[in-house]
């Protein structure tokens, strides 16, 4: 692709477009929605929207995403509720909200909506692509053995995405304990980032903490700003 004619959103639909599901243990099952058409046209007119020049993004990684957010709309932390209503981008998915993507929500409308959060920032993933097994959703870390399998895939898809467009100055972490940990041994060996920024995951958030739901937006807020 002819760089003047490449921007963000072209270099980012890419990416999705080709990513190729890693090898993991058995009984573990990869999704990858970027393999469905349908998904494919929605993340290609949300990224349309508010990636089509080419400012650098700081990168917000959260763990791997979940079967009722990314892994069906295929944008991260973006349930279909969300996709439509806050977005823009119309979609036929059954309206089920998930809670992550509830509270980002609420953190891009304080910072003045969706135009201007995804002109700062890019929300991915450690791991973009999510693991179910025996129908649940499965954090990349919650098996060793599925760590250490999906370990390069996750060094190779930083750094490509870091190529699309990503800062390289500083990148938010979404999870204080495993995922923080994980990314810090992997930035020490790799280098990606200059600083990691860690924030309590918002699903941990949403559970745990509603009723402290306005000092953690308040945190993010901070530190995002």
């Amino acid at each position: 692709m002819a760089a003047s004619t490449s921007t963000f959103a072209k270099r980012a639909f890419e990416f999705y477009k080709g990513l190729v599901a890693p090898r993991v243990p058995r009984g573990v099952v990869v999704m990858n929605p970027y393999t469905d058409a349908r998904v494919r046209r929605q993340v290609r007119l949300f990224l349309d929207k508010y990636f089509d020049d080419n400012r650098p993004r700081t990168l917000v990684l959260g763990i791997n995403p979940g079967r009722f957010g990314a892994g069906i709309t295929g944008v991260t932390f973006t349930d279909p509720i969300a996709l439509a209503d806050r977005c823009g981008i119309a979609n036929d998915l059954q309206r089920v909200p998930e809670l992550s993507s509830v509270f980002v929500y609420k953190v891009i409308e304080r910072f003045g909506g969706p135009r201007k959060f995804y002109r700062r920032f890019f929300l991915t993933a450690a791991c973009p692509l999510g693991f179910v097994r025996n129908g649940v959703n499965l954090n990349y870390y919650d098996d060793r053995a599925l760590a250490r399998a999906v370990t390069p895939f996750m060094v190779e898809t930083i750094r490509r995405q870091i190529a699309i467009g990503g800062r390289t100055d500083r990148a938010i972490v979404l999870g204080i304990g495993a995922n923080f940990k994980f990314l810090t041994e992997l930035n020490a060996k790799h280098s990606f980032f200059r600083e990691l920024v860690p924030l309590e995951h918002p699903r941990w958030i949403m559970q745990y903490r509603r009723r402290e739901l306005e000092r953690y937006l308040d945190k993010y807020e901070e530190a995002l700003t």
